[in-house]
């Protein structure tokens, strides 16, 4: 694990302020005493050093795509998306979900990652600036789960949210509409980075299921509020679809 990395069991919203994930760009000290070193020294030892061969850098390179996983090398998600761009990716996802920049990747990469014995956080950690462009610096398996499980908890609660919203008989069924049209563009939006390509039909497909189910949720929850078709305070029987 890098330096900058966070650490192993910290919050996860404090982990998130934007800072995650980034490396320190502070250059490294030179040594104390340089000139002392040199004031000594041999001429043909300084001739020696002068002409050694340096390391080819392709070499280093090689070695280190040669640690990388195939899998990890094949992995074309979030390719739209450019590197170094954590804080503006944070600040869509807070202005419109729960969920934050470094819980998004996570989830995803959960998803991909998973066999038939769990999740592979190993993988994911070390390999999580080549798996997703913004995120410049590895994670250890606790920090994946930690932002796995924050994910998971924001989902059930903001689901929780929006059903009982859509069942208070707060919002009228155009307003419900005009929730799910929004939401379901923000997910589009987010799976289109994400690398999915979405059909017209499909999308229409999807948008016109989602707006059947809410209309039947929010018939049922007429009728649940009210006694099925009795009014709890003037007595009048009516039907659910009025």
């Amino acid at each position: 694990m890098t330096e900058g990395a966070p650490p192993d069991e910290t919050d996860v919203e404090a982990a998130d302020d934007g800072s995650t994930g980034h490396q320190s760009d502070e250059p490294a000290a030179a040594g104390d005493g340089g000139n002392d070193a040199t004031t000594d020294s041999d001429p043909a030892d300084s001739a020696t050093e002068q002409t050694a061969p340096a390391e080819p850098a392709s070499e280093t390179a090689v070695s280190e795509a040669s640690d990388i996983p195939s899998d990890v090398q094949k992995y074309d998600r979030f390719k739209k998306i450019e590197g170094g761009t954590y804080d503006r990716a944070n600040d869509f996802l807070r202005d419109r979900t729960y969920i934050t920049a470094r819980e998004w990747a996570i989830a995803r990469l959960c998803a991909d990652f998973r066999t038939e014995t769990g999740v592979e956080m190993t993988k994911i950690g070390e390999n999580l600036p080549e798996l997703v462009p913004f995120m410049t610096d590895t994670y250890t398996p606790q920090a994946v789960n930690q932002a796995r499980a924050a994910f998971e908890d924001k989902v059930r609660k903001a689901g929780a949210t929006f059903l009982y919203g859509a069942m208070c008989d707060f919002f009228t069924a155009e307003d419900l509409d005009d929730v799910m049209y929004e939401a379901t563009e923000v997910a589009k939006f987010l799976l289109e980075v994400e690398g999915v390509d979405l059909a017209v039909e499909d999308e229409m497909e999807a948008e016109d299921r989602i707006s059947s189910v809410m209309r039947e949720v929010r018939e049922q929850s007429a009728a649940l509020r009210h006694d099925e078709v009795c009014c709890p305070e003037c007595g009048n029987e009516f039907e659910v679809d009025e």
